[in-house]
């Protein structure tokens, strides 16, 4: 007799998470910024979040980094493109459990029209009942990001020869997900 395993899903509670991302000016300072509008979900077999199937997604114009003028250059087809490409994709390849409370987060980016293979880490913090009765869980997944594999190339170069932005774009999620019933 063949044993069923239930599929659990868990979905993002946006009011409780945050995506950000960090990315060096002029090399000298960070400029951070977000992405206020996004969804995603996890499922898995049973209660385990290794090898959990997890799929996100990204609203490219929901993208702030509290300055109007540079929000729209972001948007413009010299980055994101939002209007030829409105959102960023995830989906997960892989969850390894690599520690206590530590995952290696594997899968497919899409953005600007290209997907590439990531590697994110992502951190466990635990589950807690709310005051609704509903299972929430937590996770900080952070990872580093080459935008000109993506195909976001806009390069400016100062006078003297210095880069404007890093190729390299640091990602952190700190994510809620409410368990579903």
């Amino acid at each position: 007799m063949e044993t069923q395993t239930s599929t659990t899903t868990w979905v993002i509670d946006p009011t409780h998470s945050e995506v950000q991302f960090k990315v060096k000016h002029l090399m000298v300072s960070t400029v951070t910024g977000l992405f206020s509008q996004y969804e995603g979900q996890l499922e898995m077999a049973g209660d385990d979040f290794e090898d959990a199937t997890i799929t996100f997604s990204a609203d490219v114009a929901s993208i702030s980094t509290g300055n109007e003028q540079r929000d729209g250059h972001l948007k413009s087809a010299d980055f994101f493109d939002a209007e030829q490409f409105p959102k960023l994709t995830f989906t997960s390849t892989g969850m390894k459990k690599t520690g206590t409370d530590t995952y290696e987060l594997n899968g497919d980016l899409t953005m600007h029209g290209v997907t590439k293979p990531v590697s994110l880490k992502a951190e466990y913090g635990g589950q807690m009942q709310d005051f609704y009765g509903q299972t929430k869980a937590g996770f900080e997944v952070v990872g580093v990001l080459k935008r000109k594999e993506f195909g976001l190339t806009w390069d400016g170069v100062t006078e003297a020869g210095g880069v404007v932005v890093s190729d390299d774009v640091r990602l952190i999620m700190n994510i809620q997900v409410t368990k579903q019933a």
